[in-house]
Order: C-alpha cells, then structure tokens, then sequence
C-alpha cells in the first residue's frame, strides 16, 4: 500500500533565481537534502515533521540553475537512519555526490562499510532541542570510535546557547567536526555574543574544527536578503580558510523565512570576496574533506 503524507512544513520557493555569482569549476553544495518521495523511500514514524517530497529530480534541476556540479547530501532526521535515499542518488550521480549519514548504535561494521563504499564520509548528530534533543553519549561516543578508522567525520548541528557547553568535548574528539550552520548563531545578538565568540575560538585551537557558512536565512535576525549574517561568515572564512565549506540547505526544513536559494548563491562573494578563497570554500575544502576525486 502506498503511504500518504501531509506535509507539516512548506516546499522550497519553485521559481530559484538565476544568481548573478558565478561558481567556480567543480563547486560543491557541501550541506543539502533530498526528501523521499514519501512513497518510495518513506519518512521516519518517529520523525518530528513531515516534509514535501524533494526528490531527486528536483535537486538537480536546482544546482543546474545554480551552476553546483558536486554535492553532499546530508540525510535528514525525516528517513530515520535509513539512508537509501542517499545511497541511491550517489549512485547515480557518476562520482558527483558524496554523503553524510544518519545512524545509530545498531548498526554494524558491516553496515559501515556498505556506505562507506557507496560514498558517504561521515555521520550527523542533532543536538538541537526541536529535533529531539541531546544524544545518548554513550551511542555517540561508540559511533564516533566505529567511524574513525573510516576517516570519517562528524556533523554536529548545534543551537548557538549550547556550543559554549559542548566546547571541551569537541577538542577531545579523535576525529575532525563540522558544525552546521554557523552555529546557529543571531545576527542579532553580534560578533562578541558568546557563542560565536566560542566558535571562533575552536576554529583557531582546533584544527579538527570545521564550520559550514550555510543557513544565514537561520542566523538572520532581519530577514531577506540576510545580509546580517555576512560579517559571521566572514569572520568564519577570515579565521580558518582551510576547514570552511558552503551549502544551500536546500530544501531549507523548519525555516522561519524560506529563502531564494539564487540570493543565497549571491551572498558568496559577500563571504568571500577573494578568488583565491571562494576557490577554497567551494571546491578545494569539500574535495579533501568528502575525498571527490581530482
């Protein structure tokens, strides 16, 4: 029987701008999602909302618009840890996708390795409380000693009050991090707010820390075009060159105000306005970090 949905959140904006920013050769979309379609790879029973389908389809015609040509598919907590819908699209993707996994304490070294080898490269865990909240830290620290001999990483999805509590776990982990959107930081609060102040603090003293300049329509405080949240990515870029990726987020789940994911390709050179680092973020950190090949 085929399930049906209601959707509980709205769809992306259908009509995306063609952006006036030109992304470089081989840039990569480091942090988006694909959702179902329902029917085919259905969504969590324990999932905290219920998307529109993405699909596939859809993904590519949006990067097509915005010129991406490699992406990381980040498999959102709505598919539970089943992360077909991933698998699948890497798959087709002809070497252009990588991902990032969703798992638990259940799964087995065999079931790494599977996704390992079709293409994922590291594992996220929400500690956002609308998500569900503090993972157990005895799953995480097992998964974390699970996926280390990968050469995986983490993807760490923080809201901003806590990563002042979170910092010194960080450090001590044996693996590298990212972490999602900024941090999650409000523009309204500013650049000496402390936990931005403690997120450029791990960039500085800690090598393993990565940071996804992704969301600003999450960390504006006045809405559309969100141009509050440049001086954060800034100061992001500014401090750690070398361990900074972009992502759309598309199709941008549980926003307050859903953006044009051309005008978020048109902050770019707001982040970055140097050649050399828009090369950096958009294609050389992404291909070390996911290991797209040359």
């Amino acid at each position: 029987m085929t399930m049906m949905y209601t959707p509980t959140i709205p769809p992306p904006d259908p009509d995306t701008r063609t952006p006036k920013f030109r992304l470089p050769k081989l840039s990569c979309d480091a942090h988006c999602h694909i959702f179902g379609p329902g029917a085919k790879y259905p969504y969590a029973p324990e999932r905290s909302y219920t998307p529109p389908d993405a699909p596939l389809e859809d993904f590519r015609i949006l990067h097509a618009k915005l010129g991406v040509e490699r992406a990381v598919i980040v498999n959102a907590s709505v598919h539970g840890t089943d992360n077909r819908v991933a698998l699948d699209a890497i798959a087709e993707s002809n070497g252009a996708y990588r991902a990032v996994a969703n798992i638990d304490d259940t799964i087995t070294e065999r079931d790494l390795r599977v996704l390992h080898e079709g293409g994922f490269r590291g594992c996220r865990f929400n500690f956002v409380r609308h998500l569900g909240g503090v993972p157990d830290r005895r799953v995480f620290d097992r998964i974390v000693a699970m996926v280390t001999p990968l050469g995986w990483h983490v993807d760490l999805h923080f809201d901003a009050i806590d990563l002042p509590e979170y910092a010194d776990m960080l450090t001590s982990l044996p693996l590298s991090y990212t972490i999602d959107h900024m941090g999650r930081v409000k523009a309204g609060d500013g650049l000496d707010q402390l936990p931005f102040k403690i997120l450029i603090e791990l960039m500085q003293r800690d090598d393993k820390c990565w940071v996804k300049i992704c969301g600003s329509e999450r960390v504006s405080s006045i809405g559309p075009p969100f141009t509050d949240a440049v001086p954060f990515a800034r100061e992001i870029v500014e401090t750690a060159p070398d361990r900074v990726i972009w992502g759309t987020d598309w199709p941008h789940p549980n926003v307050r105000v859903m953006p044009n994911d051309g005008d978020l390709v048109d902050l770019i050179p707001l982040f970055a306005p140097e050649l050399e680092l828009q090369t950096k973020i958009l294609v050389d950190n992404p291909a070390r970090l996911f290991g797209f090949e040359a």
